[in-house]
């Protein structure tokens, strides 16, 4: 998977592209974990994302704790079909911010 982190004061917005797997998703939340102190707001941008497996929706729900934890939001941006699927049958499309 490869991530690309952007920080605009105190918004983040990574980009993932790949798969999101158990070997994957210690890297988003290692990234996650280096933001700066400011960063309170984070876009997630899953449209490169072609696979989302259950240790991802576990990354992705420690992630929105560690923004909502930072005062702030966490956003899900633009996920395939196929990513969007899992989430709504996860139960989690009800609970992320989601821009489709």
């Amino acid at each position: 998977m490869d991530i690309k982190t952007t920080v605009d004061g105190s918004k983040a917005t990574i980009a993932l592209a790949g798969k999101l797997t158990v070997q994957s998703s210690p890297d988003l939340d290692a990234a996650t974990k280096s933001l700066p102190n400011r960063v309170c707001d984070l876009d997630i941008d899953l449209a490169d994302v072609s696979y989302i497996a259950s240790a991802g929706l576990r990354v992705l729900v420690a992630t929105d704790k560690f923004a909502v934890k930072r005062g702030g939001l966490m956003r899900l941006l633009h996920p395939r079909d196929e990513v969007w699927e899992v989430m709504e049958m996860s139960g989690l499309s009800e609970v992320f911010a989601i821009e489709r």
